[in-house]
């Protein structure tokens, strides 16, 4: 059993959520990514007083790593790192491409596939199978007609997230499903519980946001 504060300033909605046990107890969104650090302490005191629970009894930080916005994934990490600071508490650093395919482990496809548009035709993406399994490691990927063919030869795949709108107009394959499911903290709450009782925590000191590209922002 653990409170855990979940914040995701890693793609192009914001969010921060408390969680009991894997279980929501506070949730606020921020759609406009030009607020998103002006928005995220505001945000984060107010859940904390509507949910009547003193700062002192949040046990652990969950964070999105990355990949994902070059500034939003800073601004998110320095956050939680502070925080931990100051409450003694340890930090959780989540891919965000597992958070993204979290949601989707109930649906028909055999395979999730992540995508964040990392502008032209490339995105960040991963491949994971019904217990977020690595099938493919997260990566940097030029997407064309013939991405992931061998895999959808013999797997239903569902792709989801903002890169996964340029590669739907690129492929009409039957094995190919897409969700338009938003991403926010609240998916983070199940994960974050679970390493907190596997005690995968981060190194406070020396964690870094996972670029994966250097320098990039979904803002440009």
């Amino acid at each position: 059993m653990a409170i855990i504060l979940n914040i995701d300033t890693a793609i192009e909605v914001s969010s921060v959520c408390l969680s009991k046990n894997g279980k929501i107890i506070q949730a606020r969104i921020q759609r406009d990514r030009k607020e998103h650090a002006a928005w995220l302490h505001p945000a984060i005191k107010e859940i904390i007083n509507a949910s009547e629970l003193k700062t002192g009894a949040i046990e652990a930080i969950g964070v999105t790593i990355g990949p994902g916005s070059y500034t939003g994934l800073r601004v998110g990490l320095a956050t939680a790192k502070g925080l931990c600071y100051a409450l003694d508490i340890p930090l959780i650093s989540i891919n965000t491409l597992a958070v993204m395919a979290y949601p989707e482990k109930n649906s028909e496809a055999d395979l999730l596939c992540p995508m964040i548009d990392a502008r032209r035709k490339e995105v960040f993406t991963a491949v994971y199978d019904k217990d977020l399994k690595e099938i493919v490691k997260p990566c940097s990927m030029i997407i064309n007609e013939q991405s992931f063919s061998d895999l959808l030869s013999s797997n239903k795949i569902t792709f989801l997230g903002n890169g996964s709108y340029k590669f739907r107009q690129m492929i009409d394959h039957p094995n190919a499903v897409f969700s338009d499911n938003v991403t926010t903290a609240t998916d983070m709450s199940y994960l974050s519980e679970q390493y907190f009782h596997r005690k995968e925590f981060s190194d406070i000191a020396y964690t870094q946001p996972l670029y994966l590209k250097e320098f990039y922002s979904t803002s440009r």
